[in-house]
C-alpha cells in the first residue's frame, strides 16, 4: 500500500466539521474526509484534477 502525504485544505478551519485533505499522487491527487482518514478516497487524474483547480480558483463554485 502506497504511504500517501495529506495536507488539509487552507479553507479547513482547525475545529470546523467539515475539512478536506489532499495527497498528490503521480497520476495526479487524492481527496479524503479528515474525520474519516481510513475511509474512501476519490482519486482523480492529471487533467481532471487541473481543471477542478482551475474552475474552484476562477470562482465555478462559490454560491
Amino acid at each position: 500500500m502506497e504511504t500517501l502525504r495529506w495536507r488539509k485544505s487552507s479553507r479547513s478551519s482547525a475545529s470546523g466539521p467539515d475539512c478536506v485533505e489532499i495527497a498528490l499522487v503521480p497520476a495526479g491527487a487524492a481527496v479524503r474526509d479528515s474525520k474519516n482518514a481510513d475511509g474512501a478516497q476519490l482519486r482523480f487524474r492529471s487533467a481532471g484534477w487541473e481543471n477542478f483547480l482551475t474552475a474552484a480558483r476562477s470562482g465555478t463554485f462559490a454560491g
